[in-house]
């Protein structure tokens, strides 16, 4: 008796996505990380990235506003610095110390050091800046600078 083997449509012909699949568990063994993780058995496609806090940069006449997301990230390990025209948010999210008697079925979830960095639009004024953080979200006020500022001249017309 033969043992039953898995029908694949594009058997003896070229299949791009196998190929795909096989780079991507190239470049995830490279950058040492697995792309696949077994459980119980079962094979369970996993993308785990590199943790980045998440932003929003939004405008209004007066000043530009960046809110990033920052779970779990303690106010003393956070770090925001402007040189050379471009601001830098940095920090750390410190894990959780592994408790004993506790089971672990799964932690998704990035820990780590992180960095994002944004060019200051022309006009920013980057010496005015002010950070708040409350409730997991920083907010970093950037206000524009008086050269930037529209103004309106009345035009008379004779």
């Amino acid at each position: 008796m033969s043992a039953l083997t898995r029908w694949e449509p594009m058997m003896g012909r070229w299949n791009p996505f196998k190929e795909l699949k096989e780079i991507e568990q190239h470049l995830s063994t490279y950058l040492g990380r697995s792309a696949e993780r077994s459980e119980n058995g079962k094979q369970e496609a996993m993308t785990v990235a590199e943790w980045s806090p998440l932003v929003d940069i939004t405008e209004d006449e007066k000043e530009y506003m960046i809110k990033a997301e920052l779970p779990e990230v303690k106010k003393e390990d956070i770090k925001l610095t402007i040189q050379d025209n471009v601001m830098c948010i940095s920090g750390e999210r410190k894990s959780e110390k592994e408790e004993k008697g506790k089971k672990y079925h799964r932690v998704e979830r990035s820990y780590g050091s992180f960095m994002r960095s944004f060019t200051l639009p022309e006009g920013a004024d980057g010496s005015k800046v002010n950070a708040e953080y409350k409730d997991g979200v920083l907010n970093v006020r950037l206000p524009k600078s008086e050269k930037t500022k529209e103004k309106s001249i009345e035009v008379k017309v004779s």
